[in-house]
């Protein structure tokens, strides 16, 4: 199966981030406040958000591009030159009236010490163009990957779903907010617990949940849902079927980003001809590695495939 993968063809269209972090000695509180003094020595930038999802796809050896939208600046440069030496194609759109939307996270001895957002909404040219971009693209793509993030860029969510099924692409979606109505007609949702538990309400037992994921896969006329559950692995509910997968239990060092490696990992395989459990098994494996890593990180090939 792993060899297939340069084959496949995966387009990621969502909220481009870009994770900058900054790594410093903490050896004493400020004097102003009761807060520590971080002595910063040495600083990083990554791909975030939907940037680092067509970044997780490109470490596995498809052809991955991103759709976007940056601001026209130093921050919006650096996403681009990251896009390039990751070898992903950049279909990024710059929009003159807002910034880049930078996550500083400052970390002192191994831990995070504070998150600084940066962040406004594209402008309504930008996302129209951007929609047309979507459409002209879908043929040169076999998965489309829609990473919403809730800052704006996908407000044209509903349209590009209908656009890339009516094209006979698989749609993933990895949602965000109180009303999943926009994602309907999509291949597969990827929810946490937290997101789907505001669309469906709790649950008291595994029956229970079961029953109220496959009513919302249903009325979404989704063909999977993908529970993912952290410590208690991923849940997959298909038309009259489930298939749980524990957690590949290794030590936890950092959550952030694994759902993009998780989304990442399932587009690959389902793009390659993969099975639903295969599919699902394989992008469990890969959230169990990347979670033992800092920061938003990616799964090599090898590291996923170790005997191909």
């Amino acid at each position: 199966m792993s060899k297939n993968l340069d084959q496949v063809r995966i387009l990621v269209v969502g909220d481009v981030m870009l994770d900058r972090y900054w790594f410093g000695d903490v050896s004493r509180i400020s004097p102003e406040a009761p807060v520590p003094v971080v002595r910063i020595e040495k600083r990083e930038a990554r791909l975030g958000g939907a940037a680092n999802v067509a970044r997780n796809a490109g470490a596995l050896g498809v052809q991955a591009g991103l759709l976007g939208i940056v601001g026209n600046d130093e921050a919006g440069t650096e996403v681009e030159q990251l896009l390039e030496g990751g070898g992903i194609r950049s279909y990024l759109k710059r929009d003159e009236a807002i910034s880049t939307i930078i996550k500083l996270r400052v970390i002192g001895r191994q831990q995070q010490m504070v998150r600084i957002d940066f962040e406004e909404p594209p402008t309504d040219t930008v996302l129209r163009d951007k929609l047309q971009q979507f459409k002209a693209l879908l043929a040169d793509y076999d998965v489309i990957i829609l990473s919403d993030y809730a800052k704006g860029s996908l407000v044209a969510v509903a349209d590009m779903i209908a656009a890339a099924r009516a094209a006979g692409k698989v749609v993933m979606v990895d949602p965000k907010g109180d009303d999943f109505s926009r994602y309907t007609g999509a291949t597969v949702l990827t929810p946490n617990k937290s997101e789907l538990k505001r669309i469906i309400g709790s649950w008291q037992s595994e029956e229970q949940l079961s029953a109220k994921a496959q009513a919302l896969r249903a009325e979404l006329k989704l063909d999977a849902l993908l529970l993912t559950r952290s410590e208690e692995g991923m849940t997959l509910y298909t038309d009259g079927a489930q298939y749980h997968t524990p957690a590949q239990a290794r030590e936890v060092f950092d959550v952030s980003g694994a759902g993009d490696t998780v989304i990442a990992t399932m587009a690959c395989m389902l793009g390659a001809g993969a099975g639903w459990q295969e599919a699902v098994e394989t992008a469990n494996r890969a959230g169990g590695i990347v979670v033992g890593k800092l920061g938003t990180a990616t799964v090599t090939h090898e590291e996923l495939f170790p005997s191909a």
